[in-house]
């Protein structure tokens, strides 16, 4: 398997308490408000978390209960930790009295998967398995994994059937496997937006993976959200104001299984093969858990299916660019 270009992670906080006004990272803190920062790892990327408040006490407690909360949900949604939860069901088939975070997090994935008519479905994972396995060989075809492999891992995927409620989970067939990382960083941005509101905290912008706006800028201006240019993932594309909302963007840009870029992580779980519609869709909605899913639905989806999405969503705005290079807007 030979990533083209992997998707960049920076997961970032910054928060501060009502009526602070947010200072630049490495410099000194107004003087009736306290700084708090901590660098390291969360959910396999760069972390930065930097609170400011009156009480230097409850900047910590704030960053501590984030961390712990991240990590916590990590041990829940990994899909590379030996203790994780779906680890163990994907290895099973089966979950006995699985973790609420998971049970709460599929019922969003049923709500995402209704919504997309399918589009979105995180029974992928057995294309996903498909796909790696076939370009790890030295002698991969690079035309792709052949048509009799195709169809035996498309009978491995569809979320219609997958039973879970607080008491179990059950995966219908044998060798079906679940990923949620089409959805997980999203949540866990919401996670810790919580905690931070309930800590006080009125103004943040708040990336695990997927950003999401709480409040506006200090000043009363919307936080300003940059977009990869699909070209470059590393510079900004665009820019995009938020005030209480998430943005999630999605691209093929983000991996390739090949060298040549042909076949990309927007998996289509109706056809196996990659999405190819657009070079990015960057989807604005009031949580970065239903903005992080429909990213990666409306990925495969044409804009007349997202505009009719959104509509019955009531709320959200889509930013496609098509591979023409057009750059197409869609409102609810």
């Amino acid at each position: 398997m030979s990533p083209h270009l992997s998707r960049r992670r920076f997961i970032g906080v910054t928060a501060a308490a009502a009526g602070l006004g947010l200072v630049p990272f490495g410099l000194a803190a107004m003087a009736d408000a306290h700084l708090v920062t901590w660098h390291g790892q969360a959910m396999g990327a760069v972390a930065t978390l930097q609170v400011h408040h009156h009480d230097r006490a409850v900047a910590v407690r704030l960053v501590e209960r984030s961390l712990a909360e991240v990590r916590r949900l990590e041990a829940v949604f990994s899909l590379y930790r030996e203790d994780a939860a779906l680890v163990a069901l994907n290895r099973h088939g089966i979950l006995v009295a699985p973790p609420p975070d998971l049970v709460a997090l599929l019922a969003e994935c049923r709500r995402c998967w209704e919504l997309t008519q399918g589009a979105f479905d995180p029974t992928v994972q057995a294309l996903w398995t498909l796909y790696r396995d076939h370009f790890s060989r030295p002698d991969a075809d690079p035309s792709g994994p052949p048509a009799p492999a195709l169809r035996e891992a498309l009978d491995r995927v569809g979320f219609g059937p997958v039973a879970f409620d607080a008491n179990r989970i059950v995966l219908p067939r044998r060798g079906m496997g679940l990923t949620l990382n089409g959805i997980a960083q999203g949540y866990v941005t919401d996670r810790v937006v919580d905690i931070l509101r309930a800590g006080g905290i009125e103004s943040s912008l708040v990336d695990m993976g997927e950003p999401r706006a709480v409040g506006s800028r200090p000043s009363g201006e919307p936080w300003r959200v940059g977009v990869a240019d699909p070209e470059h993932p590393e510079l900004v594309g665009d820019v995009l104001e938020a005030t209480d909302r998430a943005v999630a963007t999605s691209g093929a840009y983000g991996f390739h299984f090949d060298r040549d870029g042909r076949f990309n992580h927007l998996l289509d779980p109706r056809t196996g093969t990659s999405g190819r519609l657009y070079r990015s869709v960057t989807v604005l909605l009031p949580t970065a858990t239903a903005a992080d899913a429909l990213s990666t639905a409306f990925s495969l989806l044409p804009p007349e299916d997202i505009r009719h999405t959104i509509q019955r969503l009531g709320e959200g705005q889509v930013h496609l660019l098509t591979v023409s290079g057009d750059a197409v807007m869609l409102q609810a």
